[in-house]
């Protein structure tokens, strides 16, 4: 379900396929997302399609989000060892195809890990080989995958496409945050008073995030010139 204005705006938008964190779902993004103000909202298509999998135990949100919650994958407790991650990837990129096309991703917590991912994996030619190049990222509550089999393809290279990270002062990912930043060519940074949550924009957030979109407005219209 995309989130926007009349058909012929929303050509003209970027379209940003939105994926959601641990055992959470789309719907629960876009109603922390929809919190943000209209004055970015409306410059951008969202779309906010829920994991691949079924929650396999509890969720943190239980309590605040209603069910059904989902998961893109499963690990173990180190965060090394990944299960359905390939069908993780063959999924987003069946979304992409039939959803699509999309221009760029925004990802929260699980959702921001992988979606930090992809260009590295895509440019590798492991993953979205069938879709168009992401031409950026939106990351909240983001980190690197640990294991060296996804890490050396995913970050083989620097991170060339315009990135907006939200890093939550209290976010217990925050250096693993600071981490992925360090990996990124053209990043823009969001600091927020909270933890591991997406926030409200505040006066510099709001700034910060409008200066991102110009860019990515820039980026758009370059490519659509070649």
């Amino acid at each position: 379900m995309g989130v926007g204005g009349d058909e012929m705006a929303k050509e003209q938008r970027p379209r940003i396929l939105c994926l959601h964190g641990f055992r959470t779902s789309g719907e629960i993004l876009k109603k922390q997302v929809l919190k943000w103000p209209d004055s970015v909202l409306h410059t951008v298509d969202l779309v906010f399609p829920d994991g691949p999998f079924p929650a396999q135990g509890k969720s943190d949100v239980e309590g605040i989000f209603d069910p059904p919650y989902f998961e893109w994958f499963q690990f173990d407790k180190e965060f090394t060892e990944y299960t359905n991650f390939d069908e993780c990837l063959a999924y987003i990129e069946d979304l992409m195809i039939k959803q699509g096309p999309f221009d760029g991703l925004l990802g929260f917590s699980q959702g921001a890990i992988l979606s930090a991912a992809l260009p590295g994996l895509q440019a590798k030619g492991v993953a979205l080989t069938k879709v168009p190049k992401v031409k950026f990222l939106v990351i909240i509550g983001g980190a690197k995958f640990k294991s060296p089999s996804v890490a050396e393809k995913a970050y083989a290279s620097p991170i060339q496409c315009p990135s907006l990270h939200f890093l939550g002062e209290t976010d217990f990912l925050k250096p693993y945050g600071l981490e992925l930043l360090e990996s990124c060519v053209d990043p823009f940074v969001v600091h927020h008073p909270k933890g591991h949550t997406i926030p409200r924009l505040d006066e510099k957030g709001l700034e910060t995030t409008t200066r991102f979109l110009d860019r990515i407005r820039d980026v758009l219209a370059g490519d659509e010139k070649h």
